[in-house]
C-alpha cells in the first residue's frame, strides 16, 4: 500500500509513539467498541470508518499543528482492503479518508484534528491531511469521474476549513513528500483537471 509504515523506521516508531500531543480524545462517540459512531464526521457526506488507534497520533489540530496541506494517495488495494489494513492496529497506517473508485463514496478514518501516519513524513503528517484514493498507480480505469469529482469536493472543503491555497503548492503528490520513497498516484493522475475541480467545487 502507498503508505506510510510506522514500523519500518525504529526512531520514527519511537516519534510516533511517543507523540502524546493531547489528552483531549480526538472525538466523542455514542456507543461503544471500534465501530462507535462519531456524533459528527468533518465531512458531512463521509461514512465513519475508523482506523485503529494504534495507527495514528490523537492531537487538536489547528492547535497543535497548523493545516497547510492536503496529500493524495492512491491506494494499491481495493477500498474494502484498505479499510481493513487502517482497521488492524499492526498495521501502523492510516488517513483521514478514503474514496472509492465506482462511485466516489468517502469514508473517514481519522478525524482531522488527530494526525494520521500518512506521509511518511513525520513534519508532513502533523500538517497534513491524508486522502487515500482507491486504485492502482498504473490502472487509469480506477480514476472515474465520480472519483475525481467527490474527491474534488472533498478536497475544496478542506482548504476552505483551514485556509489552505487550493494550489499545486498546497495540493500534493505523496511521492511529492520530502523523504517519500513512494509513486502515487503516479503519472497517469490527471492534476489539471483535479485542480480545476477543486477551484470551482
Amino acid at each position: 500500500m502507498e503508505t506510510e509504515r510506522a514500523s519500518a523506521n525504529p526512531t520514527r516508531r519511537r516519534l510516533l509513539q511517543g507523540a502524546a500531543l493531547a489528552t483531549v480524545p480526538s472525538v466523542l462517540v455514542s456507543g461503544t467498541g471500534a465501530a462507535a459512531r462519531p456524533r459528527a464526521v468533518d465531512y458531512p457526506s463521509a461514512e465513519w470508518q475508523p482506523a485503529s488507534t494504534s495507527n495514528y497520533s490523537r492531537s487538536n489540530r489547528p492547535m497543535t499543528y497548523p493545516v497547510d496541506y492536503v496529500i493524495v494517495h492512491v491506494t494499491q488495494e481495493t477500498y474494502a482492503d484498505t479499510l481493513s489494513i487502517f482497521g488492524n492496529p499492526d498495521r501502523q497506517v492510516s488517513a483521514h479518508y478514503v474514496v472509492r473508485s465506482a462511485d466516489g463514496h468517502v469514508a473517514q478514518c481519522v478525524r482531522e484534528s488527530d494526525i494520521a501516519w500518512h506521509a511518511g513524513n513525520w513534519d508532513y503528517n502533523t500538517r497534513s491531511i491524508g486522502i487515500e484514493h482507491e486504485g492502482w498507480v498504473d490502472q487509469p480505469e480506477y480514476f472515474t469521474d465520480a472519483l475525481y469529482e467527490e474527491s474534488a469536493r472533498l478536497t475544496a472543503a478542506i482548504c476552505a476549513r483551514y485556509g489552505i491555497p487550493r494550489d499545486r503548492e498546497h495540493i500534493i503528490a505523496h511521492h511529492e513528500v520530502p523523504g517519500s520513497d513512494h509513486t502515487d498516484p503516479g503519472p497517469l493522475w490527471d492534476w489539471t483537471r483535479y485542480i480545476r475541480l477543486v477551484n470551482f467545487a
